[in-house]
């Protein structure tokens, strides 16, 4: 094939550790490009993140020629024909040329070969075929180039073959289309995602997990939210998805109405937002399960997903109180959520009702655990019986404490106590 196009020189085709490695991968005389997502990114003007490169060199080979130039290799896939090179901590994938053989929906029997074209059509999506030279001479042999100008996330060749390949290229449909499609989406890809959508139990609740997190980070994932709804992906990923308005507006709030350092587009928190609020801690352990959450995520899942309510009515007294017992992310979290719910019923609020919800978020901002100044000890010094009473005194004091705004230090809380022991 002929190039279709150039790109110009990026910073990180010109960066010194990429130079380094692509000079040992062409020492012997054998071609290297650029694929995947570090082309297609430079071309639609996108900040580049991994560097992917591809090769008719064998994995073998392609180990011996990086060590023979003092470069990192780390032998990551190399029976599916992956290398991994490290060259001033900086990561580089390479991949040899290949076709499979043999697919299950999740492993492949591979082939290694110096086809390029054969190559790309064993990739998931159009705009995911384009290769560049290190010069930047553009490949499209599939007609990436023009789907990523018209915003069209296409499968190469047919959907559900690409699909039945590998499961995971059907929520990767979903992430592309959030990050790269302009509507209506593509109704063959669709309609391939419709049948195999029951399959997709047979992924593990990582690979779910890892590729649910990508999409709701894209810069608007309500729409493939409710793309993925259609199709059926949530009756058997997520039972638990509710309406996508709250998804919505979350999405809004977070990355373009707020501009503040401690809001930013968060995955877990877009994830409650999508859960039904009827499904509460229940459904949220049950997909804290299901993705295999961390214990800390699903943690804080299910305080997103409980009935405590956190909303501009109250007073601040009270939302001290709700800051101290909660903690500022929960508390975060909390009014956000409830926010982006008002605002999918109701998107044009008061001035006066957007300004006290930001004063929670402010507060949240500006909030310092408190310490209860008495410990046990106390109670038995002032001559306390040991035993259960002591925990009820403490907790007595603390009501007291909290009704007091924290104002009370600790020789104020002492004198209660004193008066409640003598009292008992």
């Amino acid at each position: 094939m002929e190039p279709t196009g150039k790109i110009s020189p990026q910073p990180w085709m010109t960066a010194p550790e990429t130079g380094a490695v692509i000079r040992a991968l062409t020492a012997g005389g054998g071609e290297v490009r650029f694929v995947g997502g570090c082309v297609r990114d430079s071309i639609a003007g996108r900040p580049v993140g991994d560097i992917d490169i591809a090769t008719p060199e064998p994995p073998v080979r392609v180990m011996e020629l990086l060590e023979a130039a003092g470069i990192k290799a780390i032998p990551t896939g190399i029976g599916h024909g992956t290398v991994t090179a490290i060259e001033e901590s900086r990561k580089f994938e390479i991949t040899t040329l290949r076709r499979d053989l043999e697919t299950d929906g999740r492993h492949a029997r591979v082939d290694f070969i110096d086809d390029w074209v054969v190559d790309a059509r064993r990739r998931d999506f159009t705009i995911n075929t384009l290769s560049s030279t290190p010069d930047g001479d553009v490949y499209d042999p599939l007609g990436g180039l023009d789907d990523l100008g018209q915003g069209r996330v296409r499968f190469v060749g047919v959907p559900k073959e690409r699909i039945e390949e590998d499961l995971l290229r059907l929520l990767r449909f979903f992430r592309f289309q959030a990050a790269y499609g302009r509507p209506p989406a593509d109704q063959e890809a669709l309609a391939a995602c419709r049948i195999m959508a029951p399959r997709l139990c047979e992924l593990s609740g990582e690979r779910v997990r890892d590729e649910m997190f990508r999409i709701l980070l894209a810069p608007d994932p309500a729409d493939s939210a409710v793309l993925m709804r259609g199709v059926g992906a949530f009756d058997a990923i997520l039972p638990e998805a509710g309406d996508v308005g709250r998804l919505r507006m979350l999405t809004w709030l977070e990355g373009t109405a707020l501009k503040m350092e401690t809001v930013a587009p968060d995955a877990l928190r877009r994830l409650a937002a999508l859960l039904d609020p009827g499904c509460g801690g229940a459904g949220a352990e049950a997909v804290a399960r299901r993705l295999r959450l961390s214990n800390r995520e699903a943690d804080r899942l299910a305080a997103a997903a409980a009935p405590v309510q956190v909303s501009p009515d109250g007073d601040a007294p009270g939302l001290r109180r709700t800051l101290r017992r909660l903690g500022a992310e929960t508390v975060r979290d909390l009014s956000l959520l409830a926010w982006a719910g008002e605002l999918a019923v109701t998107p044009r609020l008061p001035a006066e009702r957007t300004g006290a919800w930001r004063h929670i978020l402010e507060a949240a901002d500006a909030w310092r655990p408190l310490a209860f100044p008495l410990r046990g000890r106390d109670v038995t010094a002032l001559g306390g019986a040991p035993g259960p009473a002591v925990g009820r005194l403490l907790a007595a004091v603390e009501a007291w404490w909290e009704e007091g705004d924290y104002g009370p230090g600790r020789e104020a809380c002492l004198e209660k106590l004193k008066s409640l022991i003598g009292d008992g």
